[in-house]
């Protein structure tokens, strides 16, 4: 186990990184930082010069891997680390300096235990792309189809892995300082951000996910996943069919195309929700470098196609439920509905008022109903929703960081695309049909009727437990009374008992006798 002077150390070095950037005055200055953590500061700017416009995503990149995965992963919380920083956190590419071919060739041939001539026909020495845990290269195969070829850098699981072990370590103290800092739950952030990269360092989990999405998706018009291509993938190597496409970002060659550019905005939107909402089960990692469109002669929108499934979120049944009626309540106004969800998920401590957490809630959501997204202020409808989340003891859902990072994500992507677009009348139509479907009259006789029907299909096993617990008795008649007879010792305890009783009464006695004559004697 690493020793706490390593991780003080770590934190000193990155701390060292984020001044010279101007990163670290964010921290120090903070109205809720701890003493402790604001005397860490110090000790860490010590010597150094920080700008005063501070960048977030050039500290984090020059940080590392580790480092840029969180800084994704805070552009998600505006309540952490302010508007300011989120913005420039979204900026944050994950990309790196591409290694050798050599070192990738070698990682390729050391996991399939194969020359790479026997893998692919061909495989372009030059990289398309170079992030922090991969780099990816175009290679046709044997079969003459051309691939994607994601092989992950050498050495990045054991770096990720130390890193990780010392975020875990200082969120633990600063969440042990107790206040503000134990109601955010640096820990759960840090938990959920771990496991989103453990999966990510597994090549055949995202391998997985992108298959699993590929299904969940098969019945929507206008959005596939790549196929992957099983055996020439690994846990280290993964290879898809290659995506010719526009890059959703690039909108000048979108419009050459001919793409309806307001109607792309819609069909994201709506995959997202249909993603999470429908499948609970959804792209987590939907920036513009993931998503592609290809033209369509017959589709003014062409077709989505999203890669890099890496990061992938899920909300279960009941968790989607309420989602869908919270986000309902807030575009037709019901603010009571909303509020009651929030004490029935238990996100509000229950010793607080829901009429006062509706009052609160309406003070926030008034303002954005029926306006486009570029007439909204971002910053004051983050800073109602967070003072919200303070008043009212809110701690940080874990569950749903995840969506709610893609959902910002997919609000910029779809802003950008269509500046004009109402985002709460795309989805009010999507979730008021989604929630008549699963909580309308017919979906609760459904459910009623698969719950009664699997109780009814588990009688027969628990009456088999009971007769094992109470077997039936034999086939003979039950035996009459029988009259109740003295066993032998049982009287001669008793006797015996009585007799001992008359002994110590006789020598008692006797000892008395002596005892008075010796004294007559005397």
């Amino acid at each position: 186990m690493t020793s706490s002077v390593i991780h003080l150390a770590r934190l000193l070095k990155w701390g060292r990184v984020l001044a010279r950037h101007g990163a670290l005055r964010i921290i120090e200055e903070g109205r809720n930082t701890p003493p402790p953590v604001r005397r860490l500061c110090r000790v860490a700017r010590f010597g150094t010069s920080q700008p005063k416009v501070p960048d977030y995503a050039r500290a984090f990149q020059e940080i590392g891997p580790a480092a840029i995965k969180l800084g994704q992963t805070l552009a998600t919380r505006p309540d952490l680390v302010g508007e300011e920083a989120v913005r420039n956190l979204l900026t944050l590419q994950d990309q790196l300096p591409p290694l050798p071919f050599d070192l990738v060739r070698q990682e390729i041939e050391n996991t399939f235990g194969a020359p790479v001539e026997r893998l692919f026909a061909s495989l372009d020495p030059e990289p398309i792309g170079s992030a922090s845990i991969a780099q990816v290269y175009r290679a046709v195969t044997a079969e003459g189809r051309t691939v994607a070829v994601k092989v992950l850098r050498p050495g990045v699981r054991e770096r990720f892995a130390r890193d990780i072990e010392t975020y875990e370590w200082a969120a633990a103290h600063l969440e042990a300082l107790g206040g503000e800092a134990s109601r955010l739950r640096p820990r759960a952030v840090i938990a959920n951000l771990k496991r989103w990269t453990l999966r990510e360092l597994d090549l055949r989990r995202e391998a997985a996910s992108a298959s699993e999405l590929a299904e969940a998706m098969k019945g929507y018009e206008g959005y596939r996943v790549p196929d992957i291509d099983w055996d020439r993938t690994n846990g280290k190597v993964m290879t898809v069919e290659w995506i010719d496409g526009i890059k959703v970002s690039n909108h000048q060659a979108l419009s050459e195309a001919g793409i309806d550019r307001p109607v792309l905005a819609r069909r994201l939107v709506l995959a997202f929700l249909t993603q999470a909402i429908n499948a609970g089960y959804f792209h987590a990692d939907m920036h513009q470098g993931n998503l592609f469109v290809q033209p369509s002669a017959t589709d003014p929108a062409g077709t989505i196609v999203a890669i890099d499934f890496g990061i992938m979120g899920r909300i279960d049944r009941q968790a989607r439920q309420w989602l869908a009626e919270i986000l309902y309540g807030l575009t037709t106004g019901n603010y009571r509905r909303v509020a009651e969800i929030h004490f029935e998920a238990q996100y509000v401590p229950s010793y607080h008022s829901v009429e006062e957490f509706a009052t609160a809630l309406r003070a926030v959501g008034e303002p954005m109903r029926g306006k486009p997204v570029s007439e909204l202020s971002v910053g004051q409808m983050l800073d109602g929703l967070f003072a919200i989340t303070r008043d009212f003891d809110m701690q940080t859902q874990p569950h749903l960081l995840l969506l709610q990072k893609t959902m910002v994500m997919v609000e910029g992507l779809a802003t950008s695309l269509d500046p004009s677009i109402n985002m709460w009348d795309v989805a009010a139509p999507f979730v008021r049909n989604w929630i008549r479907d699963e909580l309308g009259p017919e979906a609760y006789i459904a459910d009623r009727l698969r719950e009664d029907l699997d109780t009814l299909m588990r009688l027969p096993a628990l009456v088999r437990r009971i007769e094992e617990k109470y077997p039936p008795k034999g086939g003979a008649p039950e035996q009459a009374p029988l009259p109740p007879v003295e066993l032998l010792w049982s009287r001669k305890r008793h006797t015996n008992h009585w007799l001992g009783y008359a002994g110590a009464a006789v020598g008692g006695g006797l000892a008395v006798w002596v005892l008075s004559l010796s004294g007559l004697l005397s």
